[in-house]
């Protein structure tokens, strides 16, 4: 199964299903944070919902659809980051990304993001990556500006949030121009 090591400390790895119950506890405990900048919350109400949400992850992985992880530092969930899309033809992903809030500040998720940017330009032979962020959301637009991805424009509208429009940063990361850390 996917497994990658993003510090001496903490590693990507899909979830099981008997892990869908943490999942659940820790979106619940983050619910209001996390609802500031994510959509699908209220699509996910339940214990129930969170392990369909797993399962489905395991099947798109299984598939090489996309790689959706969590993120367990000193093996403990404390978010989820992964490659949400995976488009073949053109050789192109997407990364999202979300951490509790009581885990940020540490390079959890900068270095979650280079491990999958190196496995996808490595392992997987991808040609691009995209990040994108809501415009107004400043600490999630610095990981890929950290990481050397160029800002292409904005999306204006592109997401519903709940009740308003929210525009996204588009960032993109070729791997001709990937500078992998030493």
């Amino acid at each position: 199964m996917f497994r990658l090591a993003i510090t001496p400390d903490a590693e990507l790895r899909l979830l099981a299903g008997h892990e869908a119950a943490d999942l659940f506890a820790l979106t619940e405990l983050n619910r209001p944070y996390l609802r500031e900048w994510l959509p699908w919350l209220d699509a996910n109400a339940s214990a129930a919902d969170t392990l369909r949400f797993v399962e489905d992850a395991r099947e798109r992985y299984a598939n090489r659809e996309a790689i959706e992880a969590g993120i367990f530092q000193h093996n403990r969930l404390v978010g989820m980051a992964g490659l949400n899309t995976i488009d073949w033809s053109p050789r192109r992903a997407e990364i999202g990304y979300w951490l509790t809030a009581d885990a940020q500040g540490q390079g959890l998720v900068t270095n979650a993001c280079r491990a999958l940017i190196a496995h996808s330009f490595g392992e997987y032979d991808l040609n691009r990556i995209e990040i994108r962020c809501a415009t107004h959301n400043a600490r999630s637009r610095a990981i890929p500006e950290r990481l050397g991805f160029v800002c292409e424009g904005v999306l204006r509208q592109t997401e519903w949030l709940y009740d308003h429009f929210v525009d996204h940063a588009l960032y993109a990361l070729l791997k001709q121009d990937w500078q992998p850390a030493p």
